[in-house]
């Protein structure tokens, strides 16, 4: 019998779970369309998913980000159900998971309210162990504490978990805690641009997990 297994999956939330990426970029375009008129396109807006709002939003102008960040929060929520799906498989592998006994986290850059909103939109609340929101720590990814902080509330080691998530923050963030890592292909920044921060494992579908969790508690 071996011991090096798997036992917790840290996953993202938007764009590795739900995706959101027409519903982000529908919103920072209509928060900075009126300030910038025909300035911003759908693609200029890519580099902002992913980083907190007030990251993102700063790099614009900084004495205007936090009334932006306001105006954000407002429009995306009302458009919130609208606009974001699910990705393939996502509710069946991680019932699938949890069946195996794989207990599942979600770490985010998003606020707590905004975040629940989507969980529940997925109908995954009940599958979810923890849930580690900005709300929750004074660091978001790329810096460690919020992967640190599950582990600590799911009393599981480094070794234990796989980070998994669909921007660099993601990966970052799980090496700097000292965690495996994987990334997802179906990334709207792309295979390619994760792969330059070497994950452990590339996921093509979330079903590949599976295959993951059970090679790895087999090694």
């Amino acid at each position: 019998m071996t011991t090096n297994k798997f036992k917790g999956l840290l996953f993202d939330f938007d764009g590795t779970l739900l995706d959101t990426n027409e519903l982000i970029i529908q919103t920072f375009l209509h928060v900075l369309e009126p300030e910038f008129p025909g300035k911003f396109t759908k693609d200029d807006m890519v580099p902002f998913i992913g980083p907190s709002l007030i990251e993102s939003f700063s790099t614009i102008d900084a004495s205007k980000a936090e009334e932006w960040v306001r105006q954000y929060r407002l429009w995306n929520s009302e458009h919130h159900d609208e606009l974001a799906r699910e990705f393939d498989g996502v509710k069946s592998t991680l019932q699938e998971l949890k069946n195996k006994g794989i207990r599942l986290a979600i770490v985010s850059t998003k606020r707590y309210d905004s975040l629940i909103k989507g969980i529940r939109l997925l109908d995954i609340e009940d599958l979810v162990e923890v849930i580690i929101s900005m709300d929750d720590v004074k660091n978001v990814k790329p810096d460690p504490e919020p992967i640190l902080l599950a582990l600590e509330k799911m009393h599981l080691r480094k070794e234990d978990v796989i980070m998994i998530g669909d921007n660099s923050h993601d990966i970052l963030g799980g090496k700097n805690a000292g965690v495996k890592t994987a990334g997802v292909a179906w990334s709207l920044k792309g295979e390619k641009f994760l792969m330059q921060f070497k994950p452990d494992y590339m996921l093509h579908d979330m079903k590949d997990l599976l295959t993951i969790v059970e090679e790895h508690a087999n090694a």
